[in-house]
């Protein structure tokens, strides 16, 4: 409970949100597609639906109560004095451009940036209700869509919107749920979060997006004090398997999950045709109040045999559980 106060009292500070979103925070939604939703949202054709609109909850701030960024101002990394070595960042390094990071610092105050990284229009993802980091292309049935925040959660994770058709898309899975576009998918890309130290290190000649200026926010600091320690705000679903706490960490590769102790305490797995390796050195985002500071998780990277990055993700074992239907537990011996 004090989590949620917490949480509260941040998005009241940080979003102004409204009393009638406040109250949303802790009402069911009906079964049916409640009249509020058609009223909020008057773009969005909800006559296409994939969803059990029962499982869809607000979350506290209004669209874009939460700003997603578009067009972030990119900058040396030998310009960047802000962020600590410990910080997670979100990478990306696509054939023939500069490798880029994107600090969870912003992200987390964000969620989405949608960038461009030379032709290859990208939104930049981040859940920390999920510890969901994800990279799309932006691009889908000959349209490139700008990605903003809903408000609305499912299953714990942020629900987005574009601004073309309004259709709305869970950002764990890149799938449209509602709207003209249901049914679509988002293409993921494969990143890494890993520390700035590690990404400053391996590309000092990179860019990095820097602090936006258009929005004052406590960058660096995490709203969600204690939260992968405690209980997933607003979830729910089924509890995970195997006697895995909802808030352990695993790392999911497509409808596969390693739990992130096995892989830390290995240090290396080679199974099912990827090769998994961690290393000391980042922070979780989401344990204390200054992200440098927070506890020990590590930076995990998921190859192929020849080397070549695979779409991956840290992400908690409850968020896989409900999202990944046909999922499998690499557990181990």
């Amino acid at each position: 409970m004090r989590l949620i106060t917490h949480w509260i009292i941040s998005a009241l500070l940080c979003w102004s949100v409204s009393a009638g979103a406040l109250t949303d925070v802790l009402a069911d939604v009906p079964g049916d597609v409640p009249g509020r939703w058609k009223s909020a949202w008057p773009e969005t054709d909800f006559s296409k639906i994939s969803i059990d609109p029962g499982e869809v909850f607000s979350g506290g701030p209004p669209r874009d109560g939460i700003p997603a960024i578009t067009g972030p101002v990119m900058i040396d990394v030998a310009a960047e004095d802000r962020i600590g070595p410990r910080e997670p960042v979100m990478s990306i390094a696509l054939p023939g451009e500069v490798p880029r990071a994107y600090p969870v610092r912003y992200l987390m105050w964000h969620e989405i940036v949608n960038d461009r990284v030379g032709d290859l229009p990208i939104a930049v993802t981040f859940c920390p209700l999920c510890n969901s980091g994800l990279v799309f292309d932006r691009r889908v049935e000959g349209q490139v869509l700008e990605l903003g925040v809903s408000g609305l959660l499912r299953f714990s994770d942020m629900i987005m919107y574009d601004r073309t058709t309004f259709s709305w898309w869970q950002q764990f899975t890149g799938e449209a749920i509602a709207g003209t576009l249901t049914g679509a998918e988002l293409t993921a890309l494969p990143a890494l979060l890993e520390s700035w130290e590690a990404f400053s290190t391996r590309h000092p000649d990179g860019l990095v997006m820097d602090e936006p200026a258009d929005h004052r926010r406590p960058y660096g600091t995490n709203p969600y004090e204690g939260y992968d320690q405690g209980t997933p705000f607003l979830y729910r679903g089924p509890p995970p398997p195997h006697g895995l706490h909802p808030l352990s960490r695993v790392v999911r590769v497509d409808t596969r999950a390693w739990p992130l102790a096995r892989l830390r305490n290995a240090g290396r797995l080679e199974e099912a045709g990827v090769i998994l390796t961690w290393e000391e050195g980042q922070a979780s985002a989401l344990s204390t109040s200054d992200i440098n500071e927070g506890r020990e998780v590590g930076t995990v990277r998921v190859t192929a045999p020849d080397g070549t990055l695979v779409v991956h993700e840290v992400v908690f074992a409850f968020a896989f559980h409900a999202f990944t239907p046909d999922r499998v537990w690499m557990l181990g011996d």
